[in-house]
């Protein structure tokens, strides 16, 4: 078999688990039951959320609280302050698409102060 398949945790609980971590990339895999979120934190890397079902409620760096359906895709950048919940009635599942993997980054940044560079 030339590709490799990923199987995702089918439910309506809190779940949160790495999916793919490669040096491409990092694909988690998130359900939030309503009420639940995601603790605020700064983006690792540039982000892509895939909403696949419910409704995600996201506040990002300043800007107030925006709502969106199942089947759309933000784009968020990298080090932006994110606040991930789940305000709707049903589940809310979603993708969380980092690209580089954020340890790719990580080197990155050590050897840029190993050289002296920013």
């Amino acid at each position: 078999m030339i590709e490799r398949v990923f199987p995702v945790t089918q439910s309506d609980k809190k779940t949160i688990e790495v999916v793919v971590d490669d040096d491409h990339a990092m694909i988690n895999h998130i359900v939030l039951a309503k009420g639940d979120a995601v603790p605020e934190h700064d983006s690792n890397s540039n982000v892509y959320l895939i909403v696949a079902r419910g409704e995600m409620t996201i506040a990002l760096g300043p800007q107030e609280a925006q709502v969106y359906p199942a089947g759309r895709i933000l784009a968020v950048p990298y080090q932006t302050r994110m606040r991930i919940s789940n305000a709707g009635e049903q589940a809310l599942e979603f993708f969380v698409v980092k690209a580089p993997n954020p340890k790719v980054l990580l080197k990155e940044s050590g050897k840029a102060k190993k050289s002296g560079g920013a």
